[in-house]
């Protein structure tokens, strides 16, 4: 009997709370189509969804840094943002903007270009590894094969490491693997 009366008063209380939430009348936000999207000129993907809750992936962690704005620049322009938020883990060698003012006059405006987005794509890919490996581990390594399928190579002179010829200056750890920051911008070798 008891069992019987405890199952009415359950049934009774999960109907309660369906008419209740079925008698809110709240307006819904409207649905855009991504062709609405597209119309208002939003970028897409991954990259663009805000999410103030987590850690932050790769990208946000260069967006974030005063130091990495022509990095920033240069993935924008390559339109790489979707690349460097997925799961990964990866690892990206982060080129400060001093890096990138040491390279011979123009260079930078030259690959911002349109034209050239290609040639951009291939030396920002050319800092990114698939992993999530400390300086420290790094250490193990002779080289890595990079995201446009190269090979750059991993030096220790003393406690610091060089990959490519840059130094690793800072590490920071990532919600999608790490950014190293480095003293120098990468570049592949010519064909």
């Amino acid at each position: 009997m008891k069992t019987t009366t405890n199952f009415k008063l359950f049934f009774g209380s999960f109907l309660m709370l369906i008419f209740i939430f079925s008698c809110k009348n709240e307006a819904k936000p409207e649905v855009k189509t991504s062709e609405a999207v597209k119309e208002e000129g939003a970028k897409q993907g991954q990259a663009f969804i805000e999410d103030d809750g987590s850690t932050p992936n790769v990208l946000q962690i260069a967006i974030g840094s005063p130091d990495h704005t022509t990095l920033v620049a240069a993935v924008q322009a390559a339109e790489l943002e979707n690349s460097l938020v997925n799961a990964g883990p990866l690892m990206v060698f982060a080129p400060t903007n001093a890096a990138f003012d040491a390279l011979p006059e123009g260079t930078v405006e030259n690959l911002l270009k349109p034209e050239n987005k290609g040639a951009l794509a291939n030396i920002l890919k050319y800092h990114v590894t698939p992993g999530n490996y400390s300086k420290d581990f790094l250490k193990k390594f002779k080289k890595l094969g990079q995201a446009n399928n190269l090979d750059v190579m991993v030096e220790v002179k003393g406690d610091d490491v060089y990959v490519g010829g840059a130094k690793i200056i800072a590490s920071i750890k990532a919600g999608n693997g790490i950014v190293h920051v480095i003293d120098k911008v990468m570049l592949p070798p010519s064909e």
